[in-house]
């Protein structure tokens, strides 16, 4: 199934001839640049998103195990649940913080505006 290959190559060929006579946009360089800074930041979040949740799973995993109350009413997956949502939370806040500030730095140092 899909596109057969000769049409495909006639539709690419045709575009691309189209695009060589459209004249650039002004913001082009701007929306690869911002497409590139989206890249570098998704890694790195990802990576200080991946400590925080491990940051944050290990004082609940003992907050779990260690108070009174917590060993008598929660069973083993009610207390996972718990430790599985503050490393998520975790996780996900620390992603966004960090590709949120990625993103401000790379529009302030490189654009030259101010917040």
């Amino acid at each position: 199934m899909g596109i057969p290959s000769e049409l495909r190559d006639a539709w690419v060929n045709k575009r691309q001839s189209y695009t060589s006579m459209m004249a650039a946009s002004p913001n082009e360089e701007r929306i690869i640049h911002s497409n590139n800074s989206i890249r570098e930041a998704v890694p790195e979040g990802f990576k200080a998103a991946a400590i925080y949740g491990v940051v944050a799973a290990v004082p609940t995993v003992i907050a779990c195990r260690v108070i009174p109350w917590a060993k008598v009413n929660l069973n083993h997956t009610a207390q996972a649940l718990i430790i599985s949502t503050a490393s998520i939370a975790g996780f996900f806040i620390a992603t966004d913080q960090y590709i949120l500030e990625n993103a401000r730095g790379n529009t302030i140092g490189k654009h030259g505006k101010s917040m």
